[in-house]
């Protein structure tokens, strides 16, 4: 199943929310999550630019958007951002593919045509 990164931003409602209710927010969006057929690999509240980072497995990128467009639509988050992740051997096997594709860049064609 595809995995995601989704980094997650509160709002300053959403974060006075929080503080005036103290709650495991990666608890309350599991079951939008399963309900969309994915699962939480994994999440963690962090500091910086993002609160949550969370690891997901989705069926497709339709599910993936889906959840991040409740996430952005519900008022609580400044900033949503959704990543599709590949493993090792995918990036692997599209470096291998990038190789053969024949794509010449601009700057090759112009250096010739000089």
């Amino acid at each position: 199943m595809p995995v995601y990164l989704h980094q997650i931003a509160y709002s300053r409602e959403g974060w006075q929310a929080l503080l005036a209710q103290p709650q495991d927010r990666i608890e309350a969006v599991r079951p939008a999550i399963e309900k969309l057929g994915g699962k939480i690999r994994n999440a963690w509240f962090a500091f910086g630019e993002y609160d949550i980072v969370l690891i997901s497995e989705m069926p497709d990128n339709a599910s993936a958007a889906a959840i991040s467009m409740a996430f952005a639509g519900g008022g609580a988050c400044k900033s949503v951002q959704t990543t599709p992740l590949m493993s090792t051997e995918e990036a692997v096997s599209a470096m291998r593919r990038a190789g053969e594709s024949g794509y010449r860049p601009v700057s090759a064609t112009a250096s010739r045509a000089a």
